[in-house]
């Protein structure tokens, strides 16, 4: 038995149109359509941005980015003081210029000058207030002393919170060494050779502590170092940079574009810097001394350095010098005049005048400064708070010369 063939359509008779279709073709909205029609409520569901993904070359790009996330925290301690050199170059290059062109001064022997300056000026300051950062060291016994006193009064003869966790701490330890029957005999020795090697672990702390004081002398003779033969070598690595794009004349004119924008926007920023943080410090010194603070000068340059990080900074100074005043007057009201004057000064001088600043030369968005910073604090820690403006500005300047980039200069943008 046959099964009969379909009756074929016939030709001149046009299918019905599907909904998709109808809606594609349908318009938004027609003057005389109803709002509850159905043509023009499946003609709005139905629109979509057309996003094309490349699965293989999207995977490629996260691999390719985690592997270069991952060499930049492994490349930390090379990276950091290259940065840092060829930022305080960048910084300090206009005055060598100046010697050579106005007073006739050969580079090698201008940047010899200005290095030695830039070192015996630091040196000096150190000098001025070596005796109020030893007062601090000394004095480290006697707060500690106060902090066991307060401790102690504040729990009222009961055990404080800090004695509550330690001994929770020794119960957890003797519960989880005794599971199972008896301790073994190495469990037994376990609490004997720990308060025997208890006095090893000042001694530990103080070896790290060299260790990491050594560590960064050797880092910052090698910037010294740094700054000095880039401020000898001139605009010699801008020429090979040039020669280096091709012999296309657009190229090296993009090129020589680029440095000249990222070499204005990190001298100006590293100005701005100086100037701001100089300002911050002179102006704390002169608050604190006021108001009768112990090694006020020691405090004003921790608070200049301490305000190159922007954000957190300010925090940490307010913090500290809060901290500080409570060990020296063990009153409220001192602390927050302290606390208040460090908080005053830094958002007068941080916030104002740095940020109008920084929006002045970099021209940039706040929201992405801020999550750059946390990228590159998270990153390298302190230093790349320190660092992480100045990078994103030069790849903001990057970004805005080269095709295919534009993106991430409209990100960054304001």
């Amino acid at each position: 038995m046959q099964l009969a063939d379909p009756i074929p359509a016939p030709a001149n008779e046009n299918p019905a149109p599907s909904v998709e279709s109808a809606a594609v073709t349908a318009p938004l909205a027609a003057p005389g359509a109803e709002p509850n029609d159905p043509l023009v409520a499946s003609a709005a569901h139905t629109l979509r941005i057309p996003i094309h993904v490349n699965a293989r070359g999207l995977a490629l790009g996260i691999i390719a980015t985690i592997a270069f996330v991952y060499a930049l925290q492994w490349s930390q301690k090379f990276l950091v003081p290259l940065l840092l050199g060829i930022f305080i170059a960048y910084t300090l290059n206009p005055v060598v210029l100046w010697l050579e062109r106005r007073l006739r001064i050969k580079r090698a022997i201008g940047a010899t000058i200005v290095t030695i300056a830039i070192l015996a000026s630091m040196a000096g300051v150190l000098n001025r207030v070596q005796g109020e950062f030893f007062n601090i060291i000394d004095e480290l016994p006697t707060i500690t002393q106060k902090v066991t006193r307060l401790l102690t009064n504040a729990s009222g003869g009961q055990p404080s919170t800090i004695q509550q966790m330690q001994a929770a701490a020794s119960q957890i330890e003797q519960a989880t060494s005794s599971v199972g029957g008896q301790r073994s005999p190495a469990r037994k020795a376990m609490p004997a050779a720990a308060a025997a090697g208890g006095t090893f672990k000042i001694m530990d702390w103080v070896l790290a502590g060299s260790m990491g004081f050594i560590g960064f002398v050797t880092q910052a003779t090698m910037v010294v170092f740094l700054v000095f033969f880039l401020l000898l070598a001139g605009d010699t690595f801008k020429r090979k940079l040039v020669k280096l794009t091709g012999p296309s004349l657009s190229r090296k004119k993009v090129t020589v574009h680029i440095l000249d924008d990222i070499n204005s926007s990190i001298q100006n920023y590293m100005f701005m810097l100086l100037v701001t943080n100089t300002l911050l410090a002179l102006m704390m010194w002169v608050a604190l001394r006021a108001i009768g603070l112990e090694n006020a000068g020691a405090w004003a340059i921790f608070a200049g350095l301490m305000h190159i990080m922007p954000y957190f900074g300010p925090l940490l100074i307010t913090a500290l010098t809060g901290l500080v005043a409570f060990m020296q007057f063990e009153s409220l009201e001192m602390v927050l005049l302290v606390s208040g004057a460090s908080l005053a000064i830094a958002t007068l001088v941080g916030t104002v005048i740095a940020t109008w600043m920084t929006g002045k030369i970099a021209k940039m968005n706040p929201a992405a400064v801020f999550v750059s910073l946390l990228f590159w604090g998270w990153l390298w820690g302190m230093w790349g708070l320190l660092l992480g403006v100045p990078v994103v500005v030069m790849i903001k300047v990057v970004a805005e010369r080269v095709e295919g980039m534009e993106v991430l200069a409209e990100l960054l943008g304001e």
